[in-house]
């Protein structure tokens, strides 16, 4: 699973929009994604593969929603 389908995954799950820094937490319990590095997926990280995919997620009031 790549980030984005991982965050896509939470978001869909969730059915409402989450902070950055909640996705990559949750991101590196479920064990989703993981970095080459082997190290944990930052919200820096999120939120560059949030911005990357606009035509995927949006982001307001501090939240990464899904595009509807």
């Amino acid at each position: 699973m790549t980030l984005p389908e991982a965050i896509v995954y939470l978001l869909a799950s969730s059915n409402h929009g989450m902070r950055t820094e909640v996705i990559a937490r949750l991101i590196n319990e479920k064990g989703l994604y993981q970095r080459r590095d082997k190290q944990p997926v930052t919200g820096k990280q999120v939120y560059a593969a949030v911005m990357a995919h606009p035509d995927t997620f949006v982001k307001s009031e501090g939240l990464i929603r899904l595009m509807i």
